[in-house]
């Protein structure tokens, strides 16, 4: 392979969560998985009087999908308990982070970078004697919107 040429499509592994304005540590941007960055239209049909062989699908407004994001758990990490204060004392402090898609010798590729989000819910994974694995958290987000750079 020649060096310096793009392989295309990128792989999806390599990537980073840094939320901006809650933590530093470099454990809170390693995340296993994320899953939601999604787009779409809300759509209101309009039904024109004496045309009865379509309806007419107008776009509304935007909507974007529930963030989820899964990691092991972490004992020490702000991003957790950003989300604890969020449902122990309703402390609701909207944090902006980005998604960062990178190359393999640690460029960026894509930036989503997300607005405005706070947890809407946390879960762990079940504690089993018999199961031999890592214990998950698994953080869900709403947000307002994301750019893409």
């Amino acid at each position: 392979m020649a060096a310096g040429i793009d392989y295309y499509p990128p792989w999806s592994f390599y990537f980073k969560v840094e939320f901006t304005n809650i933590s530093k540590n470099k454990n809170d941007v390693r995340f296993q998985a994320v899953s939601g960055l999604t787009v779409e239209y809300d759509i209101e049909e309009y039904k024109e009087g004496g045309e009865n062989r379509f309806t007419h699908k107008l776009p509304v407004r935007t909507k974007y999908a529930d963030l989820v994001l899964k990691r092991g758990m972490l004992i020490d990490s702000e991003v957790t308990n950003w989300c604890l204060r969020a449902f122990r004392d309703r402390e609701f402090k909207p944090a902006d982070l980005s998604i960062t898609l990178m190359n393999e010798k640690s460029e960026p590729l894509r930036v989503w970078n997300v607005t405005h989000a706070i947890p809407k819910k946390w879960t762990v994974s079940d504690l089993n004697a018999n199961d031999n694995s890592v214990v998950i958290e698994t953080l869900e987000l709403i947000y307002q919107y994301f750019t893409v750079k």
